[in-house]
């Protein structure tokens, strides 16, 4: 498994190392020991979902605040999404910047996403699967909505035309109103 921490160091993308022959392939998906040393976080995951998304559907930016805050390991089993993590962290030297990154079931990459930071995707693909752990259990009541589109962000979303976005993501709150982490 290679990592890779991307521009902001905190968000890593792992690559698997595959093996395939004319039956197919085989590659570790997950390995608690080599996730917890490529990353220096001893996660703990505690919940798996498992989403299908039509091509165009944005989901995002989404969080949970603490004590609920989540840290996501996230990847697509089926067709490809452009991935965003956005920092969220006031004290942190990257506080309002993103990251982006194509996950496909072709290329078999994953992100880790830690606390502090606001995750969406959008569909590439006519539809896509996407899996990810999660260090906390869902929260209803510690979930947050940043604006996809918010306009301080500038997140370069890949896209042929308007996203189809849920109610929630339609009424996700601007940036500079959201709460954030210290």
């Amino acid at each position: 498994m290679q990592a890779t921490r991307l521009a902001i160091p905190d968000v890593v993308l792992f690559t698997p190392k595959v093996f395939g022959d004319e039956r197919g392939f085989f590659f570790e998906s997950f390995n608690q020991r080599l996730f917890n040393e490529l990353t220096g976080v001893e996660a703990n995951f505690v919940q798996d979902n498992h989403s299908k998304s039509q091509k165009g559907v944005l989901r995002g930016l989404h969080y949970q605040m603490p004590p609920m805050a989540q840290g996501k390991l996230v990847r697509v089993v089926q067709g490809e999404v452009f991935d965003v993590a956005v920092d969220i962290r006031k004290s942190s030297p990257t506080f309002g910047e993103w990251v982006g990154e194509i996950l496909s079931a072709d290329n078999k990459r994953q992100m880790w996403i830690p606390e502090g930071f606001a995750h969406g995707f959008v569909t590439l693909s006519d539809t896509a699967e996407f899996l990810y752990k999660t260090t906390n259990y869902y929260a209803p009541h510690h979930e947050r909505c940043i604006a996809w589109n918010d306009k301080s962000l500038q997140v370069n979303w890949p896209s042929a035309g308007e996203p189809v976005l849920s109610g929630k993501d339609l009424a996700g709150q601007p940036f500079a109103e959201a709460e954030m982490f210290d």
